[in-house]
């Protein structure tokens, strides 16, 4: 027999609802594997290798992502160090990762790009970092957060597809999103949310079939799901 129980839950999540939401994704959070470019900020604070991880993370499991990094920064310790590589052995350095062709002409471009515009340096501005090759807002924000710990939101699947789903606000894109929450999150959330969003969406949240009876935020989400269970009759 098939018995469905509705838990208790309200009918969308409020602003208002955040700090005792994102202490429920914390939790989550610190039992889990963190991003990969989060646990790289633990290793180092350097914008650029930051820059570079979030770059090659695009399109790209955490899990490779992880190999790639490792593989290319032995080579690669400062932007500089790409001028001395061809596209063709950036390439190599960074497969498997995600769209590797477009991004070894990013990597060999960045050098130049940062030399003409910004004297070398890696710029601290979401603005700035757009103007970089490869490099969009989602990737910018959170260099900005990460790389220079200043207040940054970034927005990408998971961010986008949750906030939506819990009914946090209703945005056809992620920088609408972005935008939402630059007005309504309070800015000692602006860092975390995206982590422990993407924590969340890769472990319970999915696109498909998420895992709503082990959420531990079922209660302030807007989805219609049920709780299910097995009795024998």
């Amino acid at each position: 027999m098939l018995d469905i129980e509705n838990k208790k839950r309200k009918k969308n999540m409020k602003f208002k609802d955040i700090p005792a939401v994102d202490k429920e994704l914390e939790k989550l959070y610190n039992k889990n594997q963190a991003p990969i470019v989060d646990l790289l900020t633990t290793q180092t604070h350097d914008p650029f290798k930051i820059l570079v991880a979030t770059i090659l993370s695009a399109r790209t499991k955490d899990q490779t992502t992880a190999l790639v990094i490792k593989k290319l920064f032995k080579k690669v310790s400062k932007c500089e160090d790409f001028r001395k590589l061809t596209v063709e052995e950036i390439e190599e350095l960074i497969f498997p990762a995600g769209f590797y062709h477009t991004k070894a002409k990013h990597l060999k471009l960045l050098p130049d790009t940062l030399d003409e515009i910004f004297d070398g340096k890696i710029p601290n501005t979401v603005e700035e970092l757009c103007e970089l090759p490869g490099v969009g807002r989602k990737t910018a924000n959170l260099v900005v957060a990460l790389g220079f710990n200043k207040p940054a939101i970034c927005v990408d699947v998971h961010v986008h597809r949750i906030s939506n789903r819990l009914g946090l606000m209703k945005t056809k894109t992620p920088l609408e999103t972005e935008m939402m929450l630059r007005k309504k999150l309070p800015i000692e959330y602006w860092q975390v949310w995206n982590s422990h969003l993407v924590s969340f969406g890769q472990t319970l949240c999915r696109p498909i079939s998420p895992m709503c009876n082990q959420c531990p935020i079922y209660s302030y989400c807007s989805r219609i799901a049920v709780k299910t269970k097995y009795t024998k009759e």
